[in-house]
């Protein structure tokens, strides 16, 4: 019989000290951050403690394998696999109390965040939506919870305290018991497709902070060193052939092994107060600035992804590497790819090698990146991965193709699935089901300004977006 995986069976060395608390315990975490802590030079002195999103699951089969899983680096020419042993603990996310113990906790010097980009509740303007029915029962939960005597730990009872319903608030809760021990400065890793994601963070857990408690706010702005990154590693959904994989190759039975690619980067700039660990050992690159760095990843390789989701699925392509191989797609991945390049500047990123790189890495057909996991949240990508590219183009005087054309297939895709009664997978589903609903010709412009709040009334951006949607009207496989 083979044996279950965990800490004895595997013989792995005892666990690390927490020092590091993980938001979004997902397979990207576990491919990519996890990855570079463990190959860290000090890896061994820096364990994580990982806590996930919305259910609980992920946790509860990691905790019964005491935080171990195999990650399967998924090449060309086959498969290779490693055991990590980073993670440490693994908790519900809705378990706050332990959350708070665990950042409050003078050992933890960092929490890295991959919540997703829709999780942050940020408007188009950047800002913290206080619109948003999460962020305002956060808000009333919050003032309650932070306030002086409430709980911020179980009871003897064990019972938990209540639970912040975004990350951001989650974390608030944490930060404040931090506070509370004097446990001093603290970083916190945005690791999400945002653009200048450390400044989303900061307008996420700093907004909240400010407005339930400017005392909060004021600790929060002196004490935690919000830190941006731009993060690349390919991660499709683990499926039950890739656990029956593991049992037969490495002989144990692991519920939750991660499949990747071999490719992976991270890039970092901030300030660590409290200490990290030596990931440049593992391949990390430290830089004084990010910006170009993000945007050199959000419009090729995300933009480049979100193009082939909705384009791809409209020409009947469920993979990444079905999409490339179709000319049209390919073709307009390039058309896309030359205005983005147009608007990064062309020394220290080395683009040419970038774009050859991505091409290889989507035709792995050996990784099944699905379009459809791709498509989700579409309305938070776009407004990052599309919509800056073609106000750039637009203001230097050409037209903006590729990128109108990325907005026309998402529109188009969301109309195939309102006439088909599929469900939209998107944190801003009311939203865009409002705006299908109207009468022909008035559902353009509502969806562009859910996108952005400006882009209905910008003309030439609206009238590119339109023509775009009628060539794919024209293009588009009976």
């Amino acid at each position: 019989m083979t044996e279950p995986l965990n800490r004895s069976t595997a013989q792995a060395a005892p666990a690390a000290p927490v020092r590091i608390v993980h938001l979004g315990l997902g397979a990207f975490h576990r491919a990519h951050q996890a990855w570079y802590t463990q190959h860290a030079s000090d890896g061994a002195e820096w364990g994580i403690a990982a806590f996930t999103g919305r259910r609980p699951d992920a946790a509860t089969a990691l905790a019964g394998q005491d935080g171990l899983y195999t990650l399967i680096e998924r090449g060309e020419g086959g498969d290779r696999f490693e055991l990590m042993s980073a993670i440490v603990e693994a908790h519900d996310g809705a378990d706050v109390a332990a959350l708070a113990r665990l950042v409050a906790a003078p050992a933890t010097a960092i929490v890295t965040l991959t919540i997703t980009e829709a999780a942050y509740h940020l408007g188009a303007d950047g800002t913290l939506d206080f619109a948003s029915p999460a962020v305002q029962a956060d808000i009333d939960l919050l003032r309650q919870a932070t306030a002086p005597g409430a709980a911020g730990t179980a009871n003897d009872d064990g019972d938990r305290p209540p639970a912040a319903a975004t990350p951001a608030g989650r974390l608030v809760q944490a930060l404040a018991a931090r506070r509370s021990t004097g446990a001093g400065p603290i970083a916190v890793v945005a690791c999400d497709n945002l653009a200048n994601n450390a400044a989303a963070a900061r307008a996420a857990i700093g907004g909240l902070a400010d407005v339930v408690d400017p005392g909060l706010g004021a600790w929060v702005a002196e004490n935690v060193s919000f830190v941006g990154t731009s993060v690349d590693r390919i991660t499709p959904r683990t499926t039950e052939a890739d656990v029956a994989l593991v049992e037969a190759e490495c002989g144990y039975v692991d519920s939750s092994p991660v499949v990747t690619e071999p490719f992976s980067d991270w890039v970092l700039c901030g300030a660590f107060p409290a200490g990290r660990p030596d990931w440049a050992s593992a391949g990390a690159v430290f830089v004084d600035t990010i910006e170009d760095f993000e945007n050199r990843k959000l419009w090729l390789l995300n933009g480049a992804h979100s193009l082939m989701a909705y384009a791809g699925q409209l020409r009947g392509h469920a993979t990444v590497a079905q999409a490339l191989a179709d000319p049209a797609c390919a073709g307009w991945i390039t058309e896309f790819w030359d205005e983005a390049e147009r608007n990064l500047p062309a020394e220290g990123l080395g683009i040419p090698a970038y774009r050859a790189a991505l091409l290889e890495r989507f035709s792995n057909a050996r990784i099944a990146h699905h379009l459809a996991q791709i498509a989700m949240d579409g309305s938070s990508k776009l407004r990052m991965r599309a919509v800056p590219v073609l106000k750039a183009e637009l203001a230097a005087g050409r037209p903006g193709t590729g990128a109108a054309r990325m907005i026309a297939a998402w529109v188009a895709f969301l109309r195939m699935a309102r006439a088909s009664g599929s469900t939209l997978a998107d944190s801003a589903a009311v939203e865009l089901g409002a705006a299908l609903s109207l009468p022909a010709g008035e559902d353009l412009p509502a969806l562009l300004g859910i996108l952005d709040a400006r882009l209905p009334g910008d003309a030439p951006a609206a009238a590119a977006v339109a023509a775009a949607l009628d060539g794919l009207a024209v293009q588009r496989p009976a």
